[in-house]
């Protein structure tokens, strides 16, 4: 499985929209570009792997792997990117603002169903970072 999140940057967050095979599955949120400073910064563009991962706060969630400098890059609920993330991604369901977006635990919910299915069937799941492109259609 390859996820791809075309990003839009901006001072105060991170818009991204979350696709899977040209399918839209959400948008997302991450902090701003600050040259990969840790819990500043949203992560490099780039190729990475996503894997299952348990933790208390969190429960069930999904971990972005092989980071550069950085580690417990996490896919888990937000809404704010400035208030509740440290250079996570955060599903959300749509869009509200830089780095502002609405019913996150809904977005991750479907996310996180459609990864573990696919790690259960022992498929890999390697997720593309890069720059958003506006698309002419006509």
């Amino acid at each position: 499985m390859v996820l791809s999140i075309a990003r839009t940057y901006f001072p105060e967050g991170t818009n991204g929209k979350l696709e899977c095979e040209g399918k839209l599955i959400c948008n997302t949120i991450e902090l701003p570009w600050k040259n990969n400073e840790t819990k500043v910064s949203c992560i490099p563009e780039g190729k990475y792997f996503i894997k299952k991962r348990y933790s208390k706060k969190f429960q069930w969630h999904l971990e972005v792997t092989n980071v550069v400098n950085r580690s417990l890059i996490l896919f888990h609920p937000a809404n704010n990117a400035l208030q509740e993330l440290n250079g996570c991604i955060a599903p959300v369901t749509k869009l509200s603002g830089p780095g502002l977006g609405l019913m996150s635990r809904k977005a991750f919910a479907k996310l996180k169903y459609l990864v573990y299915k696919a790690i259960d069937q022992k498929e890999s799941v390697e997720l593309i970072v890069e720059s958003g492109f506006l698309t002419l259609e006509g």
